[in-house]
This record gives C-alpha cells, sequence and structure tokens, in this order.
C-alpha cells in the first residue's frame, strides 16, 4: 500500500475530479447564455412600467440577481476547487521522485570527481558535524548521503540505472483515494468507514429517489399540482363565462392550502366593501348574499377577494402578511390559467373536441390578471360594444377619461389604435386633459401592442380536396407586427408584479356546436426554436410529397425568412368529419394583451368518400357509448346555459353576426381561410368521384 502522504492525496484528486466534471460544463453553458443573451428591450418604457421597478437595473437590484442560491453555490464550489488545487500542488511538491544527480545539483551523466566535489560542498552545508539543525540532519542521511552511494557505488549506481532506485527493484505500490484516518481500521474508524459506505452508496441514492417520487407524484412538469388538474377537470364546464371561470379558478389545490390567519379577517372584510360591486352579488337580498359569500371555505373567500382586488387596483394598503399571499397568488396565476385553458380544450366529446366557451373564459381573466382590469369593464357601455376594458390597460387611462374621448365619437379601441400620431395626441392632451408626457407614455404602450394576423390553410397530404374519414393537416401562420419593431415582448403591465411573456392560443373552433377542433400555444420570444421547428415541420412536409432536394432548400428557405420577419408556423392534424361543408373559426387569443385577439373564418368542404381505403386510426368509434356521452354533454350544456349571468364576451356579437351571414348563405366555400380583415384566401377545392 502507498504512504498516508500519497493516500491523502489520491482522496483530494478524488475530490476535485468529482467536483469538476459537474461545475466545469455548467459554468461554461450558463457564461454562454449570458453572452449570447439578447441586450434588446423587450419591455414597456413608459413611465408606470418604470415605477413598479420590476425591470429597473439598480446595483442592489444586480447583486439581488447574481446573489442567488445557484449562483453563490457555484462561486462557493469554485473557491473549494482552487484550494484543493493549492494543496495538491503542495504535496506534489513534498513528495518529489529520488533523482540522485538533481539533489547533488549536478547534469546527468556527470564524472566522479565532479559528483565528490558536490558532496563535499553540500556536507559543509548538512552534515550533523556542521549544522546542528535536525531537518538539515535528516535532509543529509535521506538525500544527500543516498544520492552519493547511489552514483559512487557500482552496484547501488547499476540498480539506479536499471530499476530508478538504489536500493533495486521496488515492490508495486497501490493506494487508495480515502483521507488517512478512515484506513486506521482499528477501533472507530472502521464503522465510520462502513457508515460513508452505506450512507453514500445507499442513503443517498434512497433518500434523493423518496425526493423525487414524492414531488413528482404531487406536481406536474409545469410545477402545478395534480390535485389541481383533477379539480379544474371536474370543475369546467362547456358554458363558462369568466366570473364562473374565477370560480373554478380559485379552486386551485395551491391557493387551498394557502394559510388564512386571525389577522386576515379584518383586511379582508375592508377588501370586501371595496370589491362588493364586482362580486356578482345581489344588490336587493345584499344581507342574504354577503351571509351566503362568508360561509365559503375561507381559503376560496381569500383568494377570490385578493384577486378583486388586483383586478380593482386595490391592493396598495394591504397588511405585509396579506401582501405576500397577494404576491405568491399573482406569481402562481401564470401557470395555473395555462393549465385551466389545456382543460378547456382538452377533448372531451365523442369527437375529440374541446370547449370553445371555457377557453375564451379562461384567456379573457388571464388578460384581465395581467392588466388589472375588472371584468365588469368588458360589458357594453352605451355605443360601446367592446366595454372600456382594452381602453384601462393604457396608462394615465380611467373610466372619466375613457368618457372625455367618447366625445369625440371613437367608440372602439381598434378606431383610437388606427388614428394617426397628431390626431390621437391632440385628443390625449386637449380633450382628455393628460400632459404631453403623459400622452408619450400612451404612444409607448400602443407601439407594444401586437397586430396579429393569422393564414389557415386546411388540406389532406398527397390528395386532392378533402373527404370525410381524411387526415386533415391544418397549416397557419400566425404573424406579429408592432409600431416599435419588436416581434416578441413583455407586455405593459405596471400591476401585475412579475415579468410575464406574452403568449398567444391559436384555436381551430366551430362556434355554432361550441367545440375547439384543434389548439396549440404560440410563443414568440424564442426565434432559434422557432426557425428549427418550422424548417424540421417543411422539409417532412415536402419529403412526403416527393418533392426535389431543390424544391425542399427553396421552402425551408421561405419558411425561415418568414420565422425572421415575425411569424410562426403551426401546424396541426384532425379527422374529417361526414360530408358537408362547415363554417370553422380560428382565433388568436393573446393572455396579456385585451383587445388584440383576432379571428378569422375558415370554410371546410368535405366531400363523400370515393378514393380506396379505410378511415384513418385517427377515427373514433362510433356506438351506444358514444351517443350516451354525447347526450351527457347536452344535458351538461342546457344546466349551463341557465347559470349564464348578464356577462357578454367581445366574442358574443360577432359570432350572431356570423350565424347571420352563414344563413343567407354568401361567400364562396374552400377549404381554406380568411384573413383578419375579411380577404378570402385561395385554395383548390378539388373534387372525388362517387
Amino acid at each position: 500500500m502507498a504512504n498516508s502522504d500519497e493516500n491523502s492525496s489520491l482522496f483530494l484528486i478524488f475530490i476535485l475530479t468529482m467536483l469538476a466534471l459537474p461545475l466545469v460544463p455548467h459554468t461554461i453553458l450558463r457564461l454562454f447564455r449570458s453572452v449570447t443573451e439578447k441586450k434588446k428591450t423587450i419591455h414597456c418604457r413608459c413611465s408606470e412600467c418604470a415605477r413598479s421597478g420590476k425591470y429597473r437595473k439598480s446595483i442592489y437590484k444586480r447583486i439581488s440577481n447574481f446573489s442567488t442560491c445557484t449562483n453563490l453555490t457555484v462561486l462557493l464550489l469554485w473557491v473549494v476547487m482552487f484550494i484543493l488545487v493549492y494543496y495538491i500542488k503542495l504535496l506534489s511538491r513534498e513528495s518529489q521522485p529520488f533523482e540522485p544527480f538533481s539533489i547533488l545539483g549536478l547534469e546527468p551523466g556527470a564524472s566522479e570527481t565532479e559528483i565528490k566535489k558536490s558532496y563535499r560542498r553540500l556536507s559543509v552545508l548538512y552534515h550533523p558535524d556542521k549544522n546542528p539543525d535536525p531537518e538539515a540532519h535528516k535532509y543529509f542521511v535521506e538525500f544527500i548521503a543516498k544520492a552519493y552511494q547511489a552514483l559512487t557505488d557500482p552496484t547501488s549506481r547499476e540498480n539506479y540505472e536499471k530499476y530508478g532506485h538504489p536500493d533495486g527493484r521496488q515492490g508495486f505500490q497501490m493506494g487508495i483515494a480515502l483521507p488517512q484516518f478512515l484506513l486506521n481500521i482499528d477501533g472507530a474508524s472502521g464503522g465510520i468507514l462502513l457508515l460513508g459506505i452505506v450512507g453514500i452508496c445507499i442513503l443517498l441514492p434512497l433518500m434523493i429517489a423518496v425526493i423525487y417520487l414524492s414531488r413528482s407524484s404531487k406536481y406536474t412538469g409545469n410545477y402545478v399540482m395534480h390535485h389541481t388538474l383533477y379539480t379544474y377537470f371536474n370543475c369546467i364546464k362547456p358554458s363558462l363565462a369568466p366570473n364562473k371561470v374565477m370560480e373554478v379558478f380559485i379552486k386551485a389545490q395551491e391557493y387551498m392550502e394557502m394559510p388564512v390567519r386571525r389577522t386576515d379577517e379584518d383586511p379582508l372584510q375592508k377588501l370586501f366593501v371595496a370589491v362588493r360591486s364586482e362580486l356578482n352579488l345581489d344588490m336587493k337580498n345584499i344581507r342574504t348574499e354577503q351571509a351566503k359569500f362568508w360561509k365559503q371555505h375561507p381559503p376560496l373567500v381569500k383568494m377570490e377577494l385578493l384577486i378583486q382586488a388586483h383586478l380593482t387596483r386595490e391592493s396598495l394598503d394591504l397588511p405585509p402578511a396579506l401582501l405576500k399571499d397577494y404576491k405568491h397568488m399573482l406569481e402562481l396565476a401564470p401557470r395555473l390559467l395555462e393549465e385551466l385553458m389545456k382543460m378547456a380544450v382538452l377533448p372531451r366529446n365523442a369527437h375529440g373536441h374541446g370547449w370553445l366557451r371555457p377557453a375564451i373564459g379562461v384567456i379573457e381573466l388571464s388578460q384581465n390578471i395581467i392588466q388589472a382590469v375588472p371584468l365588469s369593464a368588458r360589458k357594453a357601455v352605451g355605443a360601446n360594444s367592446e366595454g372600456s376594458g382594452a381602453f384601462l390597460q393604457l396608462p394615465h387611462f380611467t373610466e372619466s377619461t375613457i368618457k372625455k374621448i367618447s366625445r369625440k365619437k371613437i367608440r372602439t379601441f381598434q378606431e383610437f389604435r388606427e388614428m394617426s400620431v397628431s390626431d390621437r395626441a391632440e385628443v390625449l392632451t386637449q380633450i382628455a386633459g393628460l400632459s404631453p408626457a403623459e400622452a408619450q407614455d400612451v404612444e409607448l404602450v400602443l407601439e407594444m401592442i401586437p397586430t396579429v394576423t393569422v393564414e389557415v390553410t386546411c388540406e389532406t397530404e398527397g390528395e386532392e380536396g378533402i373527404q370525410e374519414g381524411d387526415v386533415v393537416t391544418m397549416y397557419a401562420w400566425v404573424s406579429v407586427r408592432r409600431a416599435n419593431g419588436l416581434t416578441g415582448a413583455h407586455p405593459h403591465a405596471p400591476y401585475f408584479p412579475f415579468q410575464k411573456e406574452e403568449n398567444f392560443w391559436l384555436l381551430l373552433a366551430d362556434s355554432n356546436t361550441n367545440s375547439v377542433w384543434l389548439s396549440q400555444k404560440v410563443s414568440f420570444m424564442d426565434e432559434a426554436t422557432a426557425i428549427t421547428a418550422a424548417s424540421k415541420a417543411i422539409q417532412e412536409t415536402k419529403e412526403a410529397l416527393g418533392a426535389t432536394v431543390k424544391e425542399i432548400n427553396l421552402a425551408v428557405r421561405e419558411a425561415i425568412e418568414k420565422v425572421k420577419s415575425g411569424s410562426r408556423l403551426i401546424m396541426g392534424k384532425f379527422q374529417a368529419p361526414g360530408e358537408g361543408t362547415y363554417a370553422l373559426t380560428s382565433y388568436c387569443l393573446c393572455d396579456a394583451w385585451i383587445g388584440c385577439d383576432t379571428r378569422s373564418n375558415v370554410k371546410l368542404k368535405v366531400m363523400k368518400r370515393s378514393r380506396a381505403g379505410t378511415r384513418s386510426s385517427y377515427a373514433l368509434e362510433e356506438g351506444p357509448a358514444a351517443a350516451v356521452a354525447e347526450e351527457g354533454i347536452e344535458e351538461e350544456e342546457e344546466e349551463e346555459e341557465e347559470d349564464l349571468d348578464d356577462y357578454e364576451s367581445e366574442y358574443s356579437e360577432d359570432e350572431e353576426e356570423e350565424e347571420k351571414n352563414n344563413k343567407k348563405g354568401k361567400g364562396k366555400v374552400v377549404n381554406g381561410s380568411v384573413n383578419r380583415k375579411g380577404a378570402t384566401q385561395s385554395e383548390s377545392e378539388g373534387s372525388g368521384e362517387d
């Protein structure tokens, strides 16, 4: 076995290796991400967002951002690594290999005369008769005398030249990468070694596995509890207005586990008085309604009041403990709303379709929470059919400001956006009474609001026309344009205390049957990922159609240019229904902005099946079970219709107009789409033989 110094050195080298293997790649990856991160400003620069402090890069905030647990751990591990390297270097200096020429200060191959001369010179310095220092005596005996003997004695010199050591062949030595105290098997050291082996090899992996399994059994990949998904799945119904969606949203298990303290009673009572008008209580029986409200489960009451306080912007006077719960509630809201949206569009009926009305309700609730706008602001008021919600998301806008600009016959938010900058500035300063600086803030926010266009086409790959039972592929190009030139950006949300990326949901739906055929989330933040996905999708599609390499490369280049110009390719497949013409609608809904959603008509003509072959595996079984499911869904929808209140979605009037147009039979039927302004995108219909 190796000596104790060698074992200690091996142990330190082992620890250094175990630290370096994960630490070096992790550090390189983090540095690469920080260097390649875009420096372009993608958040709102108005004064209200500046006052919110979300994007402020103060010295304290920079230090706070750096001093995270991860960064401090990485820094500490690097310090430990440097200490280990320094200590190992010191140990290696102390355990130098036996080199007699080097010890005597000679070059290899020196003559015997030079060896004796050097030995006499060193003897004067280190011989015990000349130097009484014990260290000098030790060095003279173990090194100088031994080196002289190795180079002057014929046998020793032969051994050194043959085996590298004056004593001849040395035994094979092995070292163990453990500290010396663990190698002393006598006494308690053996127990410590056994305990370390059991702890590291058995207990530590077992503990990690238990923690991972317990967490994975409780949370999904989006860090939402499984119990929350179960609650959302069972509580969401086919027809839900946003206030009903609110009742489902606050039942999340994360919210139910938030504490309700005795000290919260008085602040919650004050909040109730402030937001009572938003709670849909019957004012004629206010006492009964109030008693009924407070009899609910305490966490439900607390969450609803906190959300209403946020929507009505009444959260400034909350006490510290309640303010902490309020911020935690808002921090969880985006991902809970995303999971609620997934539950709304989850295939429920026999045809594998989700529900449209609750999906729209979830998005509208998300918009109101991000912009801190009351749900009642969406109700039509006078000539303004859209309500005042879109205007209230602008900085310095209040209900009185909206009334003032309505005198100029500005009825909708879209009309306000389409005004010229000079005309809008005149209205804001002279009619609305805003200062020039406040009017400039409004312009900055209007430049951030996206204009969304959608181009949708539906076709059966490699076939002419669409026949019943075919697998239909939907191709949708979603484009975003902003006046400031950005593609992806953080929305103007001064009352939402966390940074929020805007996301869009593309829905291909039938508003007449309240069904969502296809749904997909769209993000404009990661251009590189979008380019990769679009290139791969176009390449696979073209290869399946038998296109040449040149045609494939050309199509891929066109797709990449589209993505770089602010578009995203969305693809999806669905089963073609029975023969007939279907008036579908593509919705592109933003979860952060009010008033920028868009919809376009998609008329799908399905012909009677004439091609050889059977239906695709996408087909659903039809039979008694499917019929029972459809009857149950119809009964559920009838019950929900009775519960609907006077809330009207911004899409309700558009849907009524679309139904009237469909009854009149206007417009040419194509397997394509119309853009946001109603221009038809041509596409060949195809024909089949009976």
